[in-house]
């Protein structure tokens, strides 16, 4: 039976450490300990709910297979607890193999875990890391990466990629495939952090009309949607629209409609048996090669290459239909 260990400096990030447990808890091959570097049977977190039954470090005396160290506002501060640094430092040279969620790089770094090799980080931390301890090869991009037998991740639930990719390592990739349908999460997540970060930014600085219209185009996704048609949609002129895409959504109106068709597109692949050409069609491209170009653009992998990674065989059902888009033609 495999060892993991989850720790952190407290308080910790609940997630951090809830979602590998998840993941490794799916299997029996893998016995989990939480533990603590204070004196205490408890790992304080941020959130204020301390997770009980954990083990003082002091008392791990069974091989550790694993150590991940997960991040919380305890590792963020620039200051780190030399024993628990030391403990990391020493315990790093006995493990099979030694990893980090989100910012708890930062421990791995300060105990020499991470001199002159590849590692990552939150991608809002990147800058600190990088200039904290300019020995570690930053690479900001990545969710997870792996330099010899070390690992790091990104932020927060990349450590719940960075477990999936541990167990496949251990079980195999049909092993991995089923955890990460159970909790509804890719095996191999496509684009970067960075990527992902940049989105989403623009999504929450979208104005309430530009948020509605989002809404609007899901409904009619197989339409000819001009700008002008769009910008008539909500009372702007084409000109006037064009400037406020780019100013809160960072792209211009072609861009902008390309990435929904995409977003549809990825939860008809990922929710119906409908093939290539036929999701092209329900999410307004002109073909399927279309498609595979956009996705490229929007995501770094083709549409095809999504499907492999995420298609459920038997597609989900809901309330004894599927949820499909408008199907009129443009």
């Amino acid at each position: 039976m495999r060892r993991i260990v989850l720790t952190g400096a407290p308080p910790v990030r609940m997630l951090d450490v809830t979602g590998p447990l998840e993941v490794f808890s799916s299997l029996p091959d893998y016995r989990i300990d939480i533990a603590t570097p204070e004196d205490s049977s408890v790992l304080r977190t941020s959130q204020g709910f301390p997770i009980a039954g954990a083990t003082a470090l002091r008392d791990l005396k069974e091989a550790i297979d694993t150590l991940l160290v997960v991040g919380g506002p305890g590792s963020e501060g620039g200051v780190y607890e030399s024993e628990f640094v030391e403990w990391i430092a020493a315990t790093s040279k006995r493990v099979r193999r030694i990893g980090s969620v989100c910012t708890g790089a930062f421990l791995l770094a300060a105990a020499g875990v991470l001199d002159g090799k590849q590692a990552v980080t939150h991608w809002a931390f990147c800058d600190q890391l990088a200039s904290e301890f300019p020995s570690v090869k930053l690479t900001p991009d990545p969710i997870f990466l792996r330099d010899g037998h070390t690992y790091t991740s990104a932020g927060i639930t990349a450590g719940i990629d960075l477990s999936l990719a541990l167990v496949e390592e251990d079980h195999g990739h049909k092993a991995a495939l089923d955890i990460a349908r159970m909790l509804i999460m890719f095996l191999i997540r496509p684009g970067g952090q960075s990527q992902f970060s940049n989105m989403l930014s623009r999504q929450s600085g979208a104005s309430q009309p530009l948020r509605e219209l989002q809404v609007w185009i899901l409904d009619h996704l197989r339409e000819h949607l001009t700008v002008e048609r769009l910008a008539d949609q909500i009372g702007m002129s084409a000109r006037h629209f064009t400037r406020v895409c780019q100013q809160q959504i960072g792209v211009g109106p072609g861009e902008f409609i390309g990435r929904l068709r995409v977003e549809a597109a990825r939860e008809l692949i990922t929710s119906s048996t409908l093939g290539m050409k036929e999701v092209a069609d329900a999410c307004g491209f002109q073909s399927a090669d279309a498609m595979r170009r956009v996705f490229v653009r929007v995501l770094g992998v083709t549409a095809g290459e999504y499907a492999k990674r995420f298609k459920r065989s038997n597609p989900m059902i809901r309330h004894g239909k599927e949820k499909r888009y408008n199907n009129r033609p443009r």
